[in-house]
Formats: C-alpha cells, structure tokens, sequence
C-alpha cells in the first residue's frame, strides 16, 4: 500500500479514548488509534506512530499504531471485503496483531466474532479471505507492555481522575470491574469507561474525593 503520510513524530498535544492529537511543527495532526497505541502516548512528550491515511472523497483519516504489525494487520484488513477501517480498528482493539494472525491461520473465525460489528459471516470472510495472505514480517507481534496487562486501564484511569476521583479509588474500581466482568479486559475503551462508571453507582454524577 502507497502511503502519503507514513508516519508522523512531533509533541503530543492530546490523547483523547479512540485517538491522539500530535503537534507536528505547529499542525495539529489528529490520529485515530488503539488504546493499546495511545497507551503509549504521553501528553507533552516527544512520540513517533506509523500512520496510514485514509483518503476519500469528503475526508482524509490517519490512523496510528505503534508496531508495525499492526498496521500491516490493519492494511490487511481493508483487503477483506465489507471492512471498513473503523472495524479493522476495531479488530485491533479486541486482539494483538499476534492473536489475529494466530486466528486467520487456524481457521478460528470465532475469534473475530468477538469483535463489535462482525457477525459469523464476516468473520468466516476475513478467515477466507486473509489465509495465507496475512504473514507478519517484522516477527514482533507480542503485546505491547501495558498496565497490569489491560489495555484500556490507562484512557480510563485518566477520565476518571479528570471526572474527580483519586488515581487510588479509580484503580480500585477499574480491578474490581475486571474481576467481576473477565471479558472486560477486551472491551472498547468507552464501553469499559461506561462499565467503571455505572459500577460505582455515579455515572451521571461526577466524583468528590
């Protein structure tokens, strides 16, 4: 795939829970990414993401990734028919570029199901479509080093202490919400902010501590 726009390095001006905002030279450069990617991303700091754009008529899209065997998942990805790039985010979201090729290359289109927005039929799709195809080149596929190994902790741990609580209290109530929910660990980022929140019991109230 051609890029227009490769990759990008400059200050990080915002992380927001599905994208980051990336001063480069004085422009504003807004990326779409996993928050396995914006994990890694700290506001003030220096950063380089590979990106690949998304041009089309009324828009042009970026979106980051901080190994290249997820953008090289990513790109597949578009391959598949009736994928778009919102759900190839998302299948990145839910599983490491790792577990994806994993699940392409023994035929465990189950794996896909769990993905928001693909049903049995796409998910058989991209398993037919992508066999053989999808070979990691780089050979580093493993999980990036997250906080305790959820890969959503950290975007919730900052909206919470944003809304008011302690980073104490909002880490004990991120472990809770895990500990009773097991397949919480590969929730979206808003969908596990929502769960943390009605967990408490005060999610259209804003915490005092």
């Amino acid at each position: 795939m051609e890029r227009m726009i490769a990759s990008l390095t400059g200050r990080v001006a915002q992380v927001g829970l599905d994208h980051a905002v990336i001063d480069v030279n004085g422009f504003g450069m807004l990326v779409h990414a996993t928050a396995r990617t914006l994990s890694k991303l700290r506001t003030g700091e220096e950063a380089t993401v590979l990106t690949t754009m998304i041009v089309r008529e009324e828009s042009m899209t970026l979106y980051g990734f901080s190994e290249p065997a997820e953008r090289e998942v990513f790109d597949m990805m578009l391959s598949v028919s009736g994928i778009g790039p919102r759900i190839a985010l998302a299948v990145l979201s839910v599983h490491t570029a790792a577990e994806v090729e994993r699940a392409v290359a023994t035929g465990d289109d189950k794996a896909f199901t769990k993905v928001p927005g693909i049903g049995p039929k796409g998910a058989r799709r991209i398993v037919l479509e992508l066999a053989g195809k999808l070979i990691l080149s780089d050979g580093q596929t493993d999980e990036l080093p997250l906080s305790q190994g959820i890969v959503w902790k950290p975007q919730v741990l900052d909206a919470l202490t944003s809304l008011g609580w302690s980073e104490k209290d909002a880490s004990a109530a991120i472990d809770a919400y895990v500990k009773h929910n097991p397949s919480a660990e590969s929730e979206p980022v808003g969908v596990a902010l929502r769960g943390v929140l009605a967990s408490l019991g005060t999610q259209n109230t804003v915490g005092r501590h």
